[in-house]
């Protein structure tokens, strides 16, 4: 009976993956209107990145004074090292990070989350025949990290508690 398995196959498989709690990531729901960000460098792409997914749930205002809450950027930073080499010092494995220290308050300084580091690493091994395919694969790399920083802040964000007391 062919048929009936896969007319059973056909029905049950979806409603099988229908309860397994699969859910695309929409926009994130954050418990203010308004915020202003601070202290990111003026080019910074973690910053462009991180405005234009606020904008989808909130206002990026210029000014603290026009904001309900502040993000102070403590520390952007994009850092590349060599981990191996070989005898003749061609780079052979590299370690690229994306690292971003934040603190979030109220215009009138309530800390509403202390100073906190998000970090991402990844390791690339390294060649100078494909240096430009390298180069492209690290820009990607950083890319992906950054977005996933800017992602562990907005769940971050969603969970602040904004009102006073």
């Amino acid at each position: 009976m062919p048929g009936r398995r896969a007319l059973i196959t056909a029905v049950m498989g979806p409603l099988l993956l229908a309860g397994c709690g699969f859910q695309l990531r929409g926009t994130t729901e954050l418990p203010f209107s308004r915020i202003a960000l601070e202290g990111f460098a003026p080019r910074s792409p973690l910053a462009d990145e991180l405005r234009r997914t606020l904008s989808q749930s909130a206002e990026v205002v210029a000014t603290p004074a026009l904001a309900q809450v502040v993000l102070h950027a403590l520390n952007d930073k994009r850092e590349r090292s060599v981990v191996a080499s070989t005898t003749a010092s061609q780079v052979r494995e590299l370690t690229l990070r994306v690292r971003l220290e934040f603190r979030l308050t109220t215009p009138g300084g309530r800390e509403l989350i202390p100073a906190t580091e998000l970090l991402q690493t990844r390791d690339m091994s390294y060649s100078e025949t494909v240096a430009l395919a390298k180069e492209y694969e690290e820009a990607q790399l950083v890319r992906a990290m950054q977005t996933d920083i800017v992602g562990q802040l907005m769940r971050r964000l969603a969970h602040v508690k904004v009102s006073a007391g």
